[in-house]
């Protein structure tokens, strides 16, 4: 049985050189990222995949923080390209290892957004684009992304979403920051999660039927919630009275709750059984895909594949479960032949 992991993380080094070169020394998360062996060496990514066989093989993807983090439009379609090249360049090199990549839109860049993402799914064969949970501050649901996202869906392939949240992001509104990393612990799944609310009661998947969007971390805090998304949104406008909200809801084509599950979750968990679980009875089995967040563990690559790999042999689900999030609901989405 293969294991396509989906949403794990490199900076080839092209890519890797330009940053250094247009940043000149990395700070706070972007400095995490580089920190990290796997991120960057090539022979250390190749060392840690060794230990879970052959049938063991990676999505590429860039790691956060978003382009408008260090860079203006122009040269975030700069380093988008420089990135995407160098991925591409790295799964025709080694198509065992690395089946697929996906791209990373430049929605701080409206005017190429889409230019950009046709030249990586139609030139350089991307299994599709990775976005992040907001835009600079902007949610994604506004009309000068939508462009993007028609044709996502017009392409038939996937997006990525990835939370995007930092310390100036306050706990509390009498503060100016974060503090003790709370921002990453609990407001990237709050980040995820506001994000998918706002593609589905802005009318997001009625407007472009056949959207699929994988959501990190096992869908954010929307497992965990169901109670509260469903039956408790289906109170939306009882507690709000300068607007209408309940028109917002009773506009939808369909009940909110069924949207959510429309969307596909991932295993990166930090090594959570339970949040696996939640995710796959949520999401169902059929929009549960594996991946492990590397390399961002303590162990700089090994612990999060193997206790991901650990928790998914060890759960009491099927084998056509297992098998259908380890492989063939990759397989699928991302257009790839076993």
């Amino acid at each position: 049985m293969k294991k396509i992991d989906v949403f794990n993380h490199i900076w080839p080094k092209p890519f890797h050189d330009a940053l250094i070169a247009h940043v000149g020394e990395t700070t706070d998360i972007t400095r995490r990222s580089e920190a990290v062996p796997m991120m960057t060496n090539l022979d250390r990514r190749f060392e840690v995949m060794d230990l879970f066989g052959e049938d063991y093989c990676q999505i590429l993807s860039l790691a956060s923080p978003p382009f408008e983090k260090y860079a203006d439009p122009a040269k975030s379609l700069d380093l988008a390209r420089i990135a995407s090249d160098g991925m591409a360049e790295l799964c025709g090199k080694y198509p065992d290892r690395f089946p697929g990549f996906i791209g990373t839109a430049v929605l701080n860049n409206p005017a190429e957004m889409v230019e950009d993402a046709r030249r990586n799914i139609e030139d350089l064969g991307a299994c599709g684009m990775q976005i992040f949970t907001n835009v600079a501050g902007k949610p994604l649901d506004l009309p000068e992304f939508e462009p993007f996202f028609e044709y996502m869906a017009a392409s038939g392939k996937a997006v990525w979403m990835h939370p995007a949240r930092g310390a100036n992001f306050p706990d509390y509104l009498t503060e100016n920051q974060s503090e003790y990393e709370i921002w990453w612990t609990f407001g990237w799944p709050y980040e995820t999660s506001a994000a998918m609310a706002r593609m589905v009661f802005s009318g997001l998947f009625d407007r472009h039927p056949g959207l699929k969007v994988i959501t990190h971390h096992a869908g954010g805090m929307i497992p965990y919630f169901e109670g509260r998304v469903g039956p408790g949104w289906d109170q939306m406008g009882a507690r709000t009275t300068d607007k209408d909200l309940a028109a917002v809801r009773k506009g939808l084509k369909k009940p909110h709750l069924e949207y959510f599950k429309d969307f596909y979750a991932d295993t990166a968990t930090f090594g959570s059984e339970r949040a696996i679980a939640h995710a796959i009875d949520f999401f169902g089995e059929d929009h549960v895909v594996f991946a492990s967040d590397a390399p961002f563990d303590p162990e700089a690559g090994p612990m999060y594949i193997r206790e991901t790999i650990r928790i998914l042999d060890e759960m009491d689900i099927s084998e056509t479960t297992r098998r259908k999030v380890y492989q063939d609901n990759a397989a699928r989405l991302l257009g790839l032949s076993l």
